[in-house]
Parts: structure tokens; sequence; C-alpha cells
């Protein structure tokens, strides 16, 4: 069985001054969202997007998910927690943040940078859809530093079971790293290759809808299972039940551009 290797969360510290490993992979999300959404904005000009726009879209995003993402822990999660520690709402930096949250406060930030630029909410989701992932595969490298999110109890047979020790010295899936792979890596090469040539509008967007909440449907299976609001276990887990209407909205949204795929292919 392969143990965890327990990283230090600090990558770099210089005397007071510390930079954290959680920190760094948000850095390279937002990097890897610079890089792509200005190369994507130069390619498919029928986005109505420049490469300055990019930049614009990276600040408001930047603020829905951290401001979203946060939230979303608080009250999604760990209610009881924070309302019995509320000065650790601030302590983002400890990690703790949840996508669904983050995901509902970039589609706010999207719609007011939208409106204040004239551009419909679903030209703008359309745009920046294939350009989350990779930021979602380091955020869930960054939960694998950190130690947090491990898996289910796993049999000792499975080649890449996981002991972590800070837990207990049962064999578990790495689930961070699935969901690194999947929800990452995997999202990201189908909806680059989905986007790479004009679709109808709100496609690019539900495919987006339905493989994440595909993909994070099933990995919540290999994830140790949430306790709840106030300590109540689910079944089906949190992830999961916010999941579920991501890929009820995501398939509505496909289904709805079927005529409209017709007169883009003419």
């Amino acid at each position: 069985m392969l143990i965890h290797p327990q990283f230090d969360p600090v990558a770099v510290s210089i005397g007071p001054l510390a930079v954290r490993w959680y920190g760094l992979m948000y850095l390279a999300g937002f990097l890897a969202f610079l890089w792509l959404g200005k190369r994507r904005a130069l390619s498919q000009p029928w986005h109505g997007m420049s490469p300055m726009d990019v930049d614009d879209l990276l600040f408001y995003g930047v603020l829905g998910v951290i401001l979203g993402g946060r939230l979303g822990q608080v009250i999604f999660y760990e209610p009881g927690y924070y309302l019995s520690h509320p000065a650790d709402i601030l302590a983002i930096w400890k990690g703790g943040m949840s996508f669904h949250g983050g995901f509902l406060g970039v589609l706010v930030a999207m719609a007011v940078w939208g409106r204040k630029q004239g551009k419909t909410f679903f030209q703008v989701t359309d745009f920046i859809a294939p350009l989350v992932p990779l930021g979602l595969m380091a955020g869930r490298i960054g939960n694998f530093i950190n130690g947090e999110l491990w898996g289910r109890v796993a049999s000792p047979d499975l080649p890449w079971a996981m002991v972590f020790p800070y837990v207990d010295m049962q064999p578990r899936h790495p689930s961070p790293l699935y969901q690194a792979a999947g929800e990452g890596l995997l999202l990201f090469v189908l909806l680059w290759w989905f986007s790479s040539r004009q679709r109808p509008a709100r496609a690019v967007s539900g495919m987006f809808l339905v493989g994440y909440g595909t993909l994070r449907f099933l990995a919540e299976f290999f994830r140790e299972p949430d306790h709840g609001v106030f300590g109540v276990s689910y079944v089906v887990s949190m992830g999961q039940w916010l999941s579920l209407p991501m890929i009820v909205v995501g398939a509505w949204l496909l289904w709805s551009t079927r005529k409209s795929a017709l007169v883009v292919r003419r």
C-alpha cells in the first residue's frame, strides 16, 4: 500500500510570510484560465470576446470563486463548525472551499460582468466553460497536498490504495486524485473538443453542467461520506445532492439547443 507523503502545506516561507501549496494551486488555475482564455478569444472570434475581456473575466471570476466557494463551504458543509468558530470563516488559507458554492459565485460574477458589457449570460458562460476544468484539477491537487478529502476505505489489494496516517492506518482511495483526473483533465479534454467548433448558444454550458455533475456524482462514491448539517450523515452525499440539479439543468440546456444546432450546421 502507498502512504500519503504528508506534505508540508507551506511551500515557501520567508520570515512571517508563508506561501502555501493550496494558494499556489489556485494561482496555477487562474493562470491556466488566462492563457487558455486569450487563446480561445483569438482563435474563436464568434464568441465576441477579446483578450482584454479575459483579464476582466478572470478578475470577476476570482471574486466569485473565493467568496462563493467559502460561503458554500460554510453553508452547505460545515454550518455547525462555523457557527461555533465564526472567525475561521475568513481563514481561507487553511483550505475548505466548496466547488458548488464557488460555481454559484462565478455565475453571479459572470452575470454582473456580462450586463456591464452588454453580453448575454450564456455568451459569457459558453466562453468560460472550457477554461474552468484545469483550475478544478489544480484545486484537487491542492486538496491532496493538504491531505484533505481522503477517500473511503479500500481493499488492501488495490494497487494504489493509500494510507492517510493522520486519519487512520486503513487503506483508502486517494479520491482527490480521482477528481483531479475526472473533473479536471477528462472534463477539460471533453469541453475543449466539444467547443472547438461553433455550437448553439447554451450548448457548451449545458455540456459543462452534465459533464461535471456526472463525474462529481461518480467520484463521491469513493470519497469519505459527508457528515452533513449538524453531524447528520448523508446516504446520498451533499456533493451528490448538489450535482443532481447540475445534471438536470445541463441536460435541459442541451435538449433546448436541438433546433439551433441544425441552423449552425447549415
